[in-house]
């Protein structure tokens, strides 16, 4: 992606991964600031908010696909109808960083760009399970060999999940102006009347 591309005021945000890897969890923690342990299966939910910046209206898209079904079809749609990728596996499921290496290779094909705007993201990184994908094999891969993005994350601690948001607006080339909306963002999904805590380091940094 060129770095002088022309800024866009809309944008599509996709997240692809194996079942049970957290795509749902990580997105419900962006957008609500919520985390619900237990594992629920998607098909296909697509989130919409629109930011009103600097007179213009910046419409952000982000697109939480299956892991439990096989749908080549629709997964092959959404990849060509978005403009960043997130690859998101979990470090104590060394298939479901193997399955990224396969989505990676279909996005290659099918957007027919060597570099397309990926961030891998390795969460349960909280896990207090055995850790089965070394972080240093896993940054290697993605950005030396690969030169895309890498990030380690908890849903579930709300760590580095606004940096993955961060990274594919900044990949996507949304206008950096939006930073300061990104404060006020609001969830799509039905809203929770619960207090939401003290704002931290997790989630203090600005999207620019």
């Amino acid at each position: 992606m060129s770095p002088v591309a022309k800024e866009k005021n809309h944008v599509r945000l996709v997240f692809l991964g194996a079942a049970g890897v957290g795509k749902t969890a990580l997105i419900r923690r962006f957008l609500m600031d919520t985390f619900e342990p237990k594992h629920r299966r998607t098909v296909e939910e697509l989130h919409s908010k629109e930011y009103e910046v600097s007179g213009a209206t910046v419409k952000v898209e982000i697109l939480d696909t299956s892991g439990s079904y096989s749908f080549p079809a629709m997964r092959k749609l959404s990849i060509q109808n978005s403009d960043a990728f997130a690859l998101v596996y979990a470090v104590d499921d060394a298939e479901s960083f193997e399955s990224v290496k396969s989505l990676r290779e279909e996005i290659l094909e099918v957007k027919e760009d060597k570099f397309p705007p990926i961030v891998v993201v390795g969460n349960k990184a909280e896990s207090g399970g055995e850790r089965q994908v070394p972080a240093e094999d896993a940054l290697s891969l993605v950005e030396l060999d690969w030169n895309s993005r890498f990030v380690e994350t908890s849903a579930k601690d709300n760590e580095n999940v606004l940096e993955v948001f961060r990274e594919l607006l900044q990949q996507a080339n949304l206008p950096s102006r939006l930073s300061p909306a990104l404060y006020k963002r609001r969830e799509t999904l039905p809203k929770e009347q619960t207090l939401r805590p003290p704002m931290n380091k997790t989630n203090s940094c600005s999207v620019c």
